[in-house]
């Protein structure tokens, strides 16, 4: 038997947003708004909280990692064999906020994840970013 590949892949979307960060935190933290732009979900903003994001096409299991209001949030990220984990990062700038998403651990025998997130995340922002426009 081979043993799995240890070596893994991120995949980052950063983007300028013309938007303060408590507005955007809130996007990432209420269970509504999540449900807009991203997938169904019984997410809390607590550490330590279980949560899924349900799909069409299946479940992600979830658990709050860290929580720092409207600066962090990390959570795990698991479906079938992915073991991963997502980090949002907002920084103030002049302009909004920088908002920063990885995801980290995807191994290199898993091309399918890692396609699947590099390919997803950006249409996740770009669906965010409606959400935000029409957001107070």
């Amino acid at each position: 038997m081979t043993e799995a590949p240890t070596e893994t892949r991120a995949v980052v979307v950063e983007r300028d947003l013309p938007h303060p960060t408590r507005k955007i935190w809130r996007a990432l933290t209420q269970s509504h708004l999540i449900e807009e732009w991203l997938m169904k979900t019984d997410f809390r903003a607590e550490t330590g909280h279980r949560f899924r994001f349900s799909a069409d096409w299946g479940e992600v299991e979830c658990e709050v990692r860290a929580v720092e209001e409207e600066r962090t949030l990390v959570y795990s990220w698991d479906a079938g064999d992915l073991r991963s984990e997502v980090i949002w990062t907002l920084t103030p700038i002049d302009t909004g906020t920088r908002l920063r998403m990885e995801q980290t651990g995807f191994r290199t025998d898993q091309p399918n994840y890692y396609g699947g997130a590099r390919a997803g995340w950006p249409r996740f922002f770009d669906r965010l970013e409606k959400v935000l426009a029409k957001i107070d």
